[in-house]
């Protein structure tokens, strides 16, 4: 048995599973003609070597194979009188590969699918006792009923397990998703309602009609339930090429969703038919980004002799702090280079006082590109510049040790303005097989920032001097899911946040909305994120490309029928000039943080002109 606790792991640390069983089986040139659940008898090398390829890519669960493996469905084969030996034998494959730091989840699927003619509740509970009782004798930590359609018959399937065992168990349904239509049949919140009614440990989503479904279905889920959510999704519809049943959800597409299912507050995730360890691979990387595998909560707390120094006012930490709420600030993002040579950069910031702009903001390997430390830029600007500098700092790179280091260095540098977000995901960038840290995410480390300026370290020991740093946080107004971003918002604000600077706005009707879903949020200085966009091509990428923005259909049609790249940068231009103009009309926003296509700071002098 694993050593550690499921639940436990589960509710601190969030579990990540594996993905379908059957895909990969079909891959390995074992048709459906076959007894996939007697596999675990005739063919355990290839069940180990499935179950491996999963851990490889960061399973910390791994299913046995045995979704059908109960005498109705294996009596199709013949294989009825081999309930127990084949359950246990999967468990033990499971358990073999696992060891005792991963666990193993015992899979059991509907049996009433294999029945012709319906069944007695006593014969339903005797079948499922059966294949548990195997799944139990051969190791297994947690039982898992996945795909069930029917609520009866897994009630039936959830005693059956209750009645012979002790282990954590996992009720899991599929539903039918129709878009705009909603759920057909069964309702995922009467459906969690009736679960967490039985007194499952763990209820939730598996297969139905991929990703987006089970992510609908969640939402549902989380507001009627406090039990621990499970999300499994398949890879969307399979589809007949050159005849064979292909699922052509990507792992990028899929695992997308994963860190939206965590975002949600679900706890177990992983996937289900047309799944593959190249899904889980990217759904480890992704999450990895949004919620850690030991979340670490960074608690301010006063100690024993009562030590906590007073907090300083944003005007007496910067010359930024300063001007915060008293003006209409303009602050420009400023790339790293590549190399040793910062010439570019300083040239930009030169050009960009020079144009009167309030402060320029460095950006900490955007895009998960490896560029020169921002610190370091920092440092040469305002010494070489005289230019008031924001440092991006990242949650990616490094663990708490060196982000308190990090930030302390910082402060004895005089680089007292912030910006604490949580960094892109190591896959984005050149890369992308750099094991990417994120001990604690953006509102870990806002708070964090705010206990060094209370004079107390991560550990809350005293230090000599209290560090006197800004601290900014991101949002995204755009956000595919805007309740997640405006919940997480307010914990910036409550963790320490005292200035935020938004995603690129291309729409003001957007920004609106976003600032009526905060107006019981308290205010903070709000700089809006201004894009001029340089082409066709650059809009069509932001557009597709990037989660959460959106260029509006009028600006995408004018860009669509300017048929030069300097016709397309005009069109970008205006467009962004308009969204300038609009912003700084709203009561809400402070400044605007603007984003010079590509490093072209003088396009920036054009944009400012209409706010002059």
């Amino acid at each position: 048995m694993a050593k550690r606790d499921f639940l436990k792991t589960l509710t601190e640390e969030g579990i990540l599973a594996d993905g379908a069983m059957g895909t990969e089986i079909y891959a390995r040139g074992v048709f459906i003609n076959r007894c996939y659940d007697e596999l675990n008898l005739s063919k355990p090398e290839l069940i180990k070597e499935i179950h491996t390829d999963y851990i490889n890519a960061g399973s910390s669960l791994i299913e046995t194979n045995t979704f059908t493996a109960n005498r109705l469905a294996l009596a199709a084969f013949g294989f009825e009188k081999k309930v127990s030996e084949i359950n246990r034998a999967g468990a033990r494959i499971a358990r073999e590969c696992a060891g005792d730091q991963l666990f193993v989840g015992g899979s059991v699927g509907p049996a009433g699918w294999a029945s012709k003619s319906p069944l007695e509740e006593d014969e339903l509970k005797d079948i499922y006792c059966e294949q548990i009782s195997g799944l139990v004798d051969g190791g297994c930590d947690v039982i898992i009923f996945e795909t069930f359609l029917q609520l009866e018959e897994l009630r039936i399937a959830y005693e059956a397990a209750r009645s012979i065992c002790n282990l954590p168990i996992v009720t899991q349904v599929s539903l039918k998703y129709m878009g705009d239509e909603g759920f057909v049949g069964l309702d995922p919140a009467f459906a969690a309602k009736t679960m967490d009614s039985w007194g499952a440990d763990v209820i939730g989503v598996n297969c139905s009609d991929g990703p987006q479904g089970v992510f609908e279905a969640v939402k549902k889920m989380v507001e009627v339930s406090t039990k621990p959510i499970s999300a499994m999704p398949n890879a969307g519809m399979p589809q007949m090429i050159q005849g064979r049943l292909l699922y052509l959800a990507s792992p990028d597409y899929f695992a997308e969703y994963a860190r939206r299912y965590a975002q949600l507050g679900v706890v177990l995730i992983g996937g289900c038919c047309g799944t593959t360890p190249a899904h889980i691979r990217e759904m480890k990387r992704y999450l990895k980004s949004i919620k850690p595998v030991k979340r670490t909560e960074v608690r301010i707390k006063v100690d024993s002799v009562g030590h906590c120094i007073s907090s300083v006012a944003p005007a007496e930490k910067s010359a930024f702090g300063a001007i915060l709420g008293k003006k209409f600030a303009v602050s420009v993002e400023i790339d790293p280079p590549l190399g040793v040579n910062p010439e570019k950069a300083l040239e930009g910031a030169r050009l960009l006082k020079d144009l009167g702009v309030d402060a320029v903001n460095i950006a900490d390997g955007p895009r998960a590109v490896a560029r020169m430390s921002p610190m370091a830029l920092a440092v040469l600007i305002k010494e070489k510049v005289g230019i008031e500098t924001i440092v991006h700092y990242c949650c990616r790179d490094r663990n708490l040790l060196g982000i308190q280091m990090d930030l302390i260095g910082a402060a004895a540098l005089g680089l007292n303005n912030v910006l604490l977000i949580t960094g892109d995901p190591p896959k984005m960038g050149n890369y992308p097989e750099a094991t990417a840290v994120f001990d604690i995410d953006s509102i870990g480390l806002i708070r964090f920032a705010a206990n060094l300026n209370k004079g107390l370290d991560f550990s809350n020991r005293p230090l000599k001097e209290s560090t006197k740093l800004l601290i900014g946080c991101g949002v995204n107004p755009g956000a595919i899911d805007l309740e997640v971003e405006v919940e997480r918002y307010k914990r910036k604000i409550e963790s320490g946040a005292e200035f935020v600077f938004s995603q690129p706005v291309f729409d003001i009707e957007l920004l609106n909305r976003f600032f009526d879903c905060i107006k019981n949020v308290p205010q903070i200085p709000f700089f809006v994120g201004i894009l001029p966009l340089a082409s066709l091509r650059n809009a069509e990428f932001l557009h597709n490309e990037v989660p959460g923005m959106r260029v509006p259909k009028k600006i995408m049609e004018k860009m669509e029928a300017a048929k030069t790249n300097e016709a397309q940068q005009e069109v970008g231009l205006n467009a962004a000039r308009e969204a300038l103009v609009a912003a700084k009309n709203l009561r809400q926003v402070s400044g605007a943080y603007i984003f010079p296509p590509f490093g072209n700071y003088k396009i920036v002098s054009k944009l400012l002109d209409v706010i002059r």
